[in-house]
């Protein structure tokens, strides 16, 4: 059963305490070596998650903690891992994904979540985009409880909080809607969220002013909260990425709170280039003392809908029913024309817009090429396909009008990795490779092929950098107390399998992967051990009795 929001805190109030007694007697102990281990992880090359150099050397397990790292350990193991040649790492934190396929699945080999596993990903954040339920501690319970493979830490968010107040409307909310709305953000919170996500871009969470946003993640904000948002505009749509980039931050200054932006790029064509303007914003911001961070994923290709790609914010308002009524009327059905036609124009053309979405007859193919094949104009085809998925969501099917957009430049993607405040995200999302394979993809294509980072740099964006952005207790690093979340790779086989037209392919080169101490991966394969847990941050100040 998932445990009620007051057990919850109970549970992690104890668990507190029990940590600190645990990191006592590890404290304790420390230059003890007669004591058994259940794992050592013997003669890999160390990158611990920090600043510092690799080292060779040993990482013991006992139960769900790290007991000792370094360059040899005396510990007598109930089993030795030989990891010569092999990298060993935190489990890597996947700060941006869409994995409720997986972890919400009715089938517990699913739940393991090997996508994610397979890649070295020991936690991942949910929630995101503004999706994450404002009854955190429920759904946390009830996920944790059915057997998950990571670790998983959620996000309150404003689209789920608005659509819970507001609907799908266009319009502001009155002063009662607007403090039920902090109220959801408040118990949130209060339940353990890593803070307040949004998706600015996206209807309705777009119809809502700055002031709204401002206020809403005020309430985060003063209960130690982050604010994580997809940014408002990533090209030219309304207020412009550089306008967007400015709004982001100007939130986070008025709610107090750090601001740190999803899957941070330069989208479409009218913003190539412009990487440079913004981290000059960002670098702005961080100098005057607000923290600034950001996560990115290392695909040219965003991943997104037809109808959150060409269709204008106003033609969604009140939702699908709604629009499938405007594009009845001839007169609105030619003036989202009209507009869809600049809109394909940013996203580069029907040419770069793949068809993503499984088991329909435009699969793997792009818009451009199913519009030859309709004999239609791909705003035509766009919307037949549009229609087909809104008609198709009150049914059994799923909607199919998913897309890999093609609209980003290497330099920018390139620039933006390299700055010391971003880390690595996949937005991992069904149809698309990131979801299976992004880890990999960075460090095949970005680490050995083009050296745009190094090893070392892409294990800190992917572990520690992560987890002290987010403020995760205890893990992202290899240190004794820490909680054992332990990757050990083959660097000359740690691959990508997925492509775009293979979106599902399994990644390769894991060969151990530790989830608090337990062994998720093993030789390669996923065992079938669901041994992820829901982090949720100790309950603020003033949140007794909030529920």
């Amino acid at each position: 059963m998932p445990l009620p929001p007051h057990a919850l805190s109970v549970r992690r109030t104890i668990g507190s305490l029990c940590v600190a007694a645990a990191l006592l007697c590890v404290s304790g102990a420390a230059a003890r070596t007669d004591e058994a281990v259940d794992v050592i992880i013997r003669g890999g090359t160390i990158y611990d998650g920090g600043e510092g150099e690799p080292f060779v050397g040993d990482v013991a397990i006992r139960g769900d903690r790290i007991v000792d790292v370094g360059p040899t350990s005396a510990h007598a193991a109930a089993r030795i891992i030989d990891a010569k040649g092999m990298i060993v790492a935190p489990g890597f934190i996947d700060p941006h994904t869409h994995a409720d396929s997986f972890i919400r699945s009715p089938d517990h080999a699913v739940r393991v979540n090997a996508a994610w596993l397979d890649q070295g990903v020991s936690t991942v954040m949910i929630g995101v985009d503004g999706s994450g339920t404002p009854d955190v501690a429920a759904d946390a319970g009830r996920l944790a409880g059915s057997g998950i493979g990571t670790n998983i830490a959620p996000f309150v968010g404003f689209g789920a909080v608005r659509q819970r107040v507001l609907g799908q409307d266009a319009r502001a909310p009155e002063p009662a809607e607007l403090a039920s709305m902090k109220a959801l953000v408040a118990g949130g919170m209060c339940d353990g969220a890593m803070g307040l996500s949004t998706g600015l871009f996206y209807a309705p969470q777009s119809f809502a002013t700055t002031g709204e946003v401002v206020a809403v993640a005020r309430e985060a904000g003063v209960r130690g909260g982050l604010y994580d948002t997809h940014q408002r505009d990533e090209s030219s749509y309304s207020i412009g990425l550089l306008g967007s980039v400015k709004e982001a931050i100007e939130i986070g200054k008025q709610a107090g709170m750090p601001v740190h932006f999803a899957h941070l790029k330069a989208l479409g064509v009218d913003v190539h280039g412009q990487a440079g303007a913004v981290i000059a914003a960002i670098d702005a911001a961080r100098k005057s003392g607000l923290e600034v961070t950001a996560d990115q994923y290392p695909w040219l290709a965003s991943g997104s809908s037809l109808d959150a790609s060409l269709l204008p914010r106003w033609a969604v308002d009140g939702g699908g029913a709604a629009l499938l009524k405007r594009l009845d009327d001839a007169a609105t059905l030619a003036r989202i024309r009209g507009e869809m036609r600049d809109n394909l124009r940013r996203r580069g053309g029907a040419g770069a817009l793949l068809l993503i979405a499984q088991g329909f007859s435009w699969t793997g193919r792009t818009l451009e090429q199913v519009a030859g094949e309709w004999q239609m104009d791909p705003r035509d085809a766009a919307l037949r396909i549009i229609r087909q998925s809104i008609e198709a969501k009150s049914g059994e099917e799923k909607g199919g009008a998913a897309v890999a957009s093609f609209n980003m430049a290497q330099a920018d993607v390139d620039l933006l990795m390299k700055q010391p405040w971003m880390v690595t995200s996949s937005d991992g999302s069904d149809g698309h490779p990131r979801m299976f394979a992004t880890f990999p993809e960075k460090y095949v294509r970005y680490v050995r092929e083009r050296k745009v980072i190094d090893l070392a740099t892409f294990i800190r964006q992917s572990t520690g950098r992560t987890a002290d952005i987010y403020k995760l207790d205890r893990r992202g690093y290899l240190r004794p107390g820490f909680f054992a979340d332990v990757v050990v790779f083959d660097p000359d086989q740690y691959a990508p399998r997925a492509d775009y037209m293979h979106p599902r392919e399994l990644s390769v080169g894991v060969r151990k992967l530790f989830v608090n101490g337990a062994l998720a991966v093993d030789d390669g394969r996923t065992t079938g051990v669901a041994a992820g847990r829901a982090l949720l941050r100790p309950p603020p100040p003033g949140c007794t009795g909030q529920r």
